[in-house]
């Protein structure tokens, strides 16, 4: 692990590193709505690749949702059953997560950088202000690389020099905390120190030091 002093900016990952999520849940819900069996549901994901398809934008919130009522073969379902089996996944967000960022806000620069969709970002957001207060996640990040934005998904090395590109930073100057070992390895790759985010140890205890 890199030495707080070295470094100068910190980038987050958004999924079990800030908000607590528990992925199978999602592909749980449209199953019980569907009444098939939820690892039938998830290869079919899987096989069409509407994670990725959705996550680097090749297909908008519309299109998503066809997609989904297409692959499932549930013509009848409403925006709203849809976004909320999507957004099953999402947990909560611990208020101590939030106020830690807060105080390395003041001592670096801190970025955002997840694999998400649309529908997921407005769902968080929600979470975030009626957990703390705070209606967005810009308010805490100098800014957001979001995978659908970009066109981009991690661990694609591409995504990494990106965001040091837009964001102005240089790798030996930039610690990345993700909980995908891929992900950390693939940033780690082109001179990111990196922290691999492993439950049950938390960015509580992973940057204490940096707010020392």
């Amino acid at each position: 692990m890199a030495l707080p002093e070295k470094i100068k900016n910190i980038i987050f990952d958004l999924g079990d590193v800030i908000i607590n999520i528990d992925v199978p849940l999602a592909a749980r819900s449209f199953a019980q709505l569907c009444g098939q069996e939820e690892t039938e549901v998830l290869e079919l994901f899987k096989e069409k690749e509407l994670f990725r398809q959705f996550e680097t934008g090749k297909l908008d919130e519309a299109a998503f949702r066809t997609y989904v009522r297409e692959i499932l073969k549930q013509e009848h379902w409403d925006d709203a059953a849809i976004n909320k089996a999507w957004n099953a996944l999402l947990l909560d967000i611990p208020p101590a997560r939030i106020e830690l960022l807060q105080k390395l806000k003041e001592r670096y620069r801190l970025f955002l950088l997840s694999n998400t969709s649309s529908i997921h970002i407005a769902e968080v957001n929600q979470i975030l202000e009626s957990t703390t207060g705070i209606p967005r996640l810009d308010g805490l990040f100098e800014k957001l690389f979001l995978s659908y934005e970009m066109g981009l998904m991690k661990p694609d090395p591409e995504i990494y020099h990106q965001v040091l590109l837009e964001a102005g930073i240089r790798a030996e100057e930039t610690l990345f905390l993700d909980d995908n070992a891929d992900n950390i390895r693939a940033a780690a790759e082109i001179g990111i120190h990196t922290i691999h985010v492993q439950k049950p140890t938390t960015i509580l205890d992973y940057l204490k030091d940096y707010v020392a």
